[in-house]
C-alpha cells in the first residue's frame, strides 16, 4: 500500500499524514482478511524512456526453452533469439586421458611429504578437456520505414514481471504505436503483437539473421525462416585471441545441433506480402505475429545432428496456433506464468504489514507484492537504480529486485528443459564469458538457491533431472581419472553432461580445473528438494540414489592422511591459493574447509536419507564410520574459519569465493545456535573478506549475514549489490560486482547467478528453516520497519506468510502439506503449533 503523493511530498503536516497512514494500513488489513483480492500491483515493472543500446538494457523473456530480449528500438527493433538446448559440441567421451589414474598417486605423495609445488604441476596431469559453450541462436529485425516514425515522441518500454510481457510504445503526430511480447510456455513461441491507433499506418518488414552459419529465407508456406547449425567447438573466451577458435564440422553429413526459427503473421487487418527474404506488412492496424523455435537436440547422450528436423518442429508449432486469437494465446501465457509468479508476494512499504487470509497460491488477481513510493516508481528503472546506488531510499525497488530474480527462475527454468547456465537462458556472444556454461563450484548452485524457498519448486526440476546424466558420465570420469566409484563431477558442465576436470589437458590451473567435488554439492539440491517437499516417494526413486552415488565417490576419494584423519587430496579451495609461510604461492593442498563442509554435509544427509527409506544399512554404517573420521573445523590465529588445513594466509585476503563458509550457507553445519564458536570464526571471516567481490559474490555474502542473523549487515550487503553498473561493465559508483540497467547481475560482465542469489538472500533474511523449525524474521534489518511477505516456503512442507511493524511481528500464518507439529521461533519466543495437513496455523506478536 502507497501513501499518496500529496503526502510523499509533505503537503500535509506530520499528525495528519500519520493518521491516514494508519487508516490505510487497518484497511488494508481488514481488506485482505476478508479473503478480498486486490487489484496487481503496476509496481511490478522494469521501464525506460529510451531503447537499449547494449545487450545488458534488453528485456528479457522465456519459457525455459526460448529466450527473447527485446530492444525496443524504433526505426528497427532487434529481438535476440536464445533456445536452451542450442550449444556447441556434442556427445562426450569422459576417457578423454588413459594416464590420469596413474598420476593419482604421485600427486598424494608430493602432497604428504609437503611437496606442493611438485603437487601443483603433477595434478595438471589429472585434466581432461573444456566444456562446450552455449550459442546464441540468432536475431529478429522489425524494420519501420523512416517516414512513418519520424518525430517519435513519448516513448516507453517496459517488462510487466506478473505479466511476463514486454511491450514497446511510442506516438507519431497523434497516432499511437504500441508493441507487445511474450513468451508462451504452453503453446511454447514468441508472439508478437504490433498495432497503431490510426487505419492504415502500420507499416513493417520482419527480418532474420544470426552469428552462426545460417540460411535466413521465405519458406514455401510463406513464413520467414532462418535455420543453421551450431559449431562443434566453440574455445573458452578466457583462451584469449587463439587460431580457429571457432569450427564446423565440414564432412558432408556435418555433426552439431541444427536450429530453427520459424515467424508466421497469424492475423493483420493489413496485406502480407514476401520480399527479398523479408516478411512485409502494409496498411495496417494490427498485426500478430508467432515465432516458433526448435533445435536438433535430443538428450546429452544423442548427437543432435540425426535430431529431429527443427524446421518441421517449428511448423508444427505454428500449426498448432493457426486460427487463434491475441487474447487465446495472452490468456493461456498468463494463467501457466501467474499460476507459479503469484505464489510469492512481498511488501517492504510502510503500509505493508498485513498477511491476510492465505497461504496458498494466490488467485489470479491478488497483488503480487508492492514496488515503491509513486515517486520512485515514476521514474525511470536505471535512473532510479542510479538514485538507489547513490543512497536514496527505494525498499520497493529492493522488493522488485527480489520478484526480478523470481520472475527469471520462470521464465529460464522449466520441467522438461536443461538447467539455468551461467547467463541463464540469454546469451549473445558465440564465445560467451565463461562459456555461459554450467560453473558448478558455486555458480549453478546459486541459481536454484531461491527455487525451494520461493515456492518455485518446479522450476528446481531442470537442475534435478540433469544430474541423473551428470552421475551417467561421472561415474566413468570417476572410475577413469581415479579409480573411484561412484560419480562425480568438476569445475564446469555444460548440455552434454561433460563431468571430467577442465583444462585441455593441463594447459588449465588447478586452482579451477581440478576440483571434484561439483557432484556433491549437487547433490545437496537433492535433498533439498526432499526437504521442502517431503515426497518420500521421489527421494526412494530419484534423490537417494544419486544421493549415494555421489557420496560412494566421496568415501572412495577420501584418503588417510599423515595425522590419521580421513582427508581429500588433491584439494583445492575453489579459484582461491594460499601462501604459506615459507612463501610459496600455491594451489592445490589437503582437504581445504571447502571440501570437508561438502564431504560432511553429504554423507550427513544420505545417511538421513537412508535412514528415511529404511535401506542399506551396511551403506550407513559405512557413512558413519566415514564421518568418524573426517577432521574437525578449524579456527585460525585470527579467529577466523580456517580456509586451509594449515593455518595459512590467503593470496588474495579479500577473494570473491567464500567456499569455506559452505557450511554455514547453503548448508546447515554451522549455526548461531548450535556451534556458536564456529559461527563466531565465520562472522570474523566475512570480516577480513570484506564487503567487496563480483555480484554473485555480494548475494552470497547477503545469505551468509543472514545466517549469522545480522540483518543490518545483510541488508548493507544487498546495497551494495544493487549499485548501477554502466553495460561496458565498469562499475559507476567504484569496488566491484553490481546490477545492470535491466536488473540484469553484473559480475561483471553479466552473470545471472547473482540475481539469484540475491533474491535467496532477501528469503533468509525473512524466514529461515535449516534447523528443525521455522525461524521468522531472523535477520529483518532496521531499514524493513514494516512490511508482510506471503508465500515462502520452509522445509517440512510448510508455506509461511509474515507481517511485520516497527521491527516486531505483527502475525505469521503457516500453512501445512501434512498433519504434524512445526518449532516456531520469532525473537526470544518459541512456539509449537499443530497443523493438520491443509490448515494453517497462526502466530502472533508479542
Amino acid at each position: 500500500m502507497r501513501l499518496p503523493v500529496a503526502l510523499e511530498r509533505r503537503e500535509f503536516g506530520y499528525p495528519l499524514a500519520m493518521f491516514i497512514l494508519r487508516t490505510i494500513a487497518a484497511a488494508s488489513l481488514l481488506f485482505l482478511l476478508a479473503g478480498q483480492a486486490a487489484p496487481p500491483d503496476p509496481g511490478l515493472r522494469l521501464w525506460y524512456d529510451k531503447p537499449a543500446v547494449a545487450f545488458e538494457e534488453s528485456l528479457p523473456l522465456g519459457n525455459g526453452r526460448i529466450g527473447a530480449s527485446v530492444f525496443g528500438g524504433v526505426a528497427t527493433e532487434r529481438v535476440m533469439l536464445n533456445e536452451s538446448t542450442l550449444w556447441a559440441g556434442g556427445p562426450v567421451n569422459p576417457e578423454v586421458n588413459p594416464d590420469a589414474r596413474a598420476w593419482l598417486p604421485k600427486v598424494r605423495e608430493a602432497l604428504f611429504k609437503g611437496d606442493y609445488k611438485l603437487a601443483d604441476q603433477l595434478t595438471r596431469k589429472l585434466q581432461g578437456k573444456f566444456s562446450a559453450s552455449y550459442a546464441p541462436l540468432g536475431d529478429l529485425h522489425i524494420e519501420t520505414p523512416e517516414a512513418r516514425i519520424a518525430g517519435a515522441a513519448e516513448f516507453r518500454r517496459q517488462l510487466d514481471l506478473d505479466a511476463a510481457t514486454a511491450r514497446t510504445s511510442f506516438t507519431v503526430s497523434g497516432t499511437s504505436f504500441e508493441r507487445e511480447y511474450f513468451v508462451s510456455h504452453p503453446d511454447c513461441i514468441l508472439v508478437m503483437r504490433l498495432t497503431a491507433s490510426s487505419p492504415g499506418a502500420l507499416e513493417f518488414a520482419v527480418r532474420a539473421s544470426s552469428q552462426l552459419r545460417h540460411e535466413a529465407r521465405i519458406a514455401g508456406d510463406g513464413d520467414l525462416l532462418l535455420t543453421g547449425r551450431a559449431p562443434v567447438r566453440a574455445e573458452p573466451n578466457y583462451r584469449g585471441n587463439m587460431k580457429d577458435p571457432i569450427a564446423y564440422d565440414e564432412s558432408p553429413a556435418p555433426k552439431g545441433t541444427r536450429f530453427a526459427a520459424r515467424v508466421r503473421v497469424l492475423g493483420t487487418d493489413g496485406k502480407v506480402e514476401r520480399r527479398e527474404g523479408r516478411l512485409v506488412v502494409t496498411g495496417a492496424s494490427e498485426a500478430l505475429l508467432a515465432v516458433a523455435v526448435e533445435t536438433s537436440f535430443v538428450a546429452f547422450d544423442r548427437e543432435p545432428s540425426l535430431g529431429p528436423d527443427p524446421s518441421r518442429t517449428t511448423a508444427a508449432r505454428l500449426d498448432a496456433v493457426r486460427g487463434r486469437s491475441f487474447e487465446s494465446l495472452r490468456d493461456a501465457h498468463l494463467a501457466d506464468h501467474r499460476a507459479l509468479f503469484r505464489r510469492v508476494s512481498l511488501d517492504l512499504s510502510p503500509a505493508g504489514g498485513s498477511v491476510g487470509q492465505a497461504s496458498s497460491p494466490a488467485p489470479a488477481s491478488v497483488a503480487v507484492g508492492q514496488a515503491s513510493s509513486p515517486v520512485a516508481s515514476a521514474l525511470p528503472t536505471d535512473e532510479r537504480l542510479r538514485q538507489y546506488a547513490a543512497g536514496a531510499p527505494d525498499p520497493g525497488l529492493e522488493a522488485l529486485y527480489f520478484q526480478f530474480g523470481r520472475y527469471l527462475m520462470v521464465a529460464g527454468s522449466r520441467p522438461g528443459g536443461p538447467p539455468l547456465n551461467l547467463q541463464g537462458i540469454w546469451n549473445p556472444h558465440v564465445r560467451p564469458p565463461w562459456s555461459s556454461n554450467y560453473t558448478i563450484n558455486i555458480n549453478t548452485e546459486m541459481n536454484y538457491w531461491p527455487a525451494e524457498t520461493t515456492n518455485l519448486a518446479e522450476c528446481h526440476q531442470p537442475l534435478l533431472r540433469f544430474l541423473s546424466g551428470l552421475a551417467a558420465t561421472g561415474a566413468v570420469t570417476a572410475r577413469h581419472f581415479y579409480g573411484c566409484g561412484g560419480w562425480c563431477a568438476h569445475h564446469n558442465s555444460d548440455v552434454w553432461a561433460l563431468s571430467n576436470p577442465v583444462g585441455d589437458l593441463g594447459q588449465g590451473s588447478p586452482v579451477w580445473a581440478n576440483w571434484p567435488m561439483g557432484g556433491a554439492w549437487l547433490s545437496l539440491h537433492l535433498w533439498e528438494h526432499y526437504a521442502f517437499n517431503r515426497d518420500t516417494n521421489w527421494l526412494r526413486a530419484t534423490g537417494y540414489p544419486l544421493m549415494k552415488g555421489a557420496a560412494e565417490f566421496l568415501m572412495d576419494w577420501l584418503v588417510e592422511g599423515p595425522d590419521g584423519f580421513l582427508v581429500t587430496a588433491p584439494s583445492t579451495s575453489p579459484e582461491n591459493q594460499y601462501k604459506t609461510p615459507d612463501g610459496y604461492v600455491g594451489e592445490v593442498s589437503v582437504m581445504t574447509t571447502a571440501d570437508l563442509a561438502l564431504t560432511r554435509g553429504l554423507l550427513l544427509k544420505v545417511e538421513q536419507a537412508a535412514s528415511i527409506l529404511g535401506d542399506d544399512p551396511a551403506f550407513r554404517d559405512r557413512v558413519r564410520k566415514t564421518l568418524d573420521r573426517l577432521p574437525p573445523y578449524k579456527v585460525g590465529r585470527l579467529g577466523n574459519l580456517q580456509e586451509w588445513y594449515q593455518d595459512w594466509d590467503d593470496q588474495d585476503p579479500q577473494h570473491r569465493h567464500v567456499s569455506h563458509l559452505i557450511g554455514l550457507f547453503p548448508d546447515n553445519q554451522i549455526t548461531t545456535f548450535d556451534t556458536p564458536e564456529l559461527a563466531a570464526a565465520v562472522k570474523r571471516s566475512l570480516e577480513l573478506r570484506g564487503d567487496g567481490g563480483t555480484g554473485w559474490s555480494k548475494a552470497w555474502k547477503i545469505a551468509l549475514w543472514a545466517r549469522l542473523l545480522d540483518g543490518d549487515h545483510a541488508y548493507r550487503m544487498l546495497r551494495t549489490h544493487l549499485r548501477y553498473v554502466q553495460p561496458t561493465g565498469v562499475t559507476q559508483y567504484g569496488g566491484g560486482g553490481g546490477t545492470y540497467p535491466n536488473l540484469f547481475d553484473a559480475h561483471p560482465p553479466f552473470q545471472i547467478d547473482g540475481n539469484f542469489g540475491g533474491t535467496a538472500g532477501i528469503a533468509e533474511m525473512l524466514l529461515q528453516s535449516h534447523r528443525g523449525e521455522i525461524h521468522l524474521l531472523p535477520a529483518l534489518p532496521s531499514a524493513w520497519k514494516t512490511g508482510s511477505v506471503r508465500g515462502l516456503r520452509a522445509r517440512g512442507g510448510y508455506t509461511v506468510d509474515i507481517a511485520w511493524k516497527d521491527g516486531a511481528l505483527a502475525e505469521a500464518a503457516i500453512r501445512a502439506d501434512h498433519d504434524g507439529t512445526v518449532r516456531v521461533r520469532h525473537g526470544g519466543t518459541i512456539s509449537e503449533l499443530k497443523i493438520r495437513k491443509g490448515e494453517t496455523g497462526r502466530i502472533t506478536g508479542d
